[in-house]
């Protein structure tokens, strides 16, 4: 498969929708990158499908939109046009289509202003959304997708998540379960733990499927500034500089580490 206008068209979303994945894919291989763009471009499209209504029925329809595509790619024969949907179609088989119906279930959360129920559920939508496309990108780099990039994806996700709060908190969202300074570092130290846990599992991702890692290469030091300084959540610093982030990126590209 080249890289076509439909490909294309994928790697540009996510160019303008989502910059870090996109400097992770662009670190890949290019075999790689004809995979994980239609998976990353369907991302944007689902995460920003309940923030462009304020009617939540309006969202779930949108997100249906998305159930149905998705189970098209499953069933294996036709598949409705369009960009995203058919680059999905070329990459995925049906066991990948199905970790990203999970994507598409979590996203309900965001079609209201509900809390979570609790840390489990958190947790849930955590995985959901962020180590599906993972598991996704595995699958279908691999034709496996293994466990470790559960732990891998959730402390991707708590990272990104935690970063999100400040904006999710000013469209009158309740994001955290508890968002307490102890909680937060506690938060904190769980992401770091399940990273440690997956970095000691690294041996199980087959080495066509390391690529979809490069995704989490922020996870470690915006952890690490939540553990040390609570208080950055709430004051939306974290992250770190764009050299900062293009060596580290750089070095697990070249490593094959993270």
């Amino acid at each position: 498969m080249s890289f076509d206008a439909d490909l294309t068209a994928c790697a540009q979303l996510v160019e303008r929708g989502d910059p870090d994945r996109f400097a992770a894919t662009m670190a890949a291989p290019v075999e790689a990158r004809k995979t994980l763009f239609p998976i990353y471009a369907f991302n944007v499209e689902v995460s920003r499908a309940p923030w462009v209504t304020q009617e939540p029925l309006i969202a779930e329809m949108r997100l249906q939109w998305w159930t149905d595509a998705l189970e098209e790619i499953a069933a294996g024969g036709l598949v409705r046009r369009h960009e995203v949907v058919t680059s999905l179609a070329h990459a995925l088989d049906a066991d990948a289509a199905r970790h990203l119906q999970k994507a598409v279930t979590a996203r309900l959360w965001d079609t209201t202003r509900d809390p979570f129920e609790d840390q489990d559920a958190f947790t849930a939508y955590l995985e959901n959304t962020a180590a599906s496309l993972l598991l996704a990108g595995a699958q279908a780099l691999s034709g496996q997708s293994p466990d470790p990039l559960v732990d891998l994806g959730y402390a991707s996700g708590l990272a990104q998540f935690l970063r999100a709060v400040p904006d999710l908190e000013r469209q009158g969202r309740i994001p955290l379960v508890d968002g307490r300074t102890d909680a937060l570092r506690d938060l904190a130290e769980t992401g770091l733990a399940r990273l440690a846990k997956a970095r000691a599992s690294r041996g199980r991702i087959l080495a066509s499927a390391r690529p979809v890692c490069l995704a989490a290469w922020q996870a470690a030091p915006i952890l690490r500034q939540v553990r040390a300084d609570p208080r950055r959540v709430a004051d939306g610093t974290l992250g770190t500089s764009d050299a900062a982030k293009k060596a580290r990126l750089m070095w697990q590209a070249a490593t094959g580490r993270w």
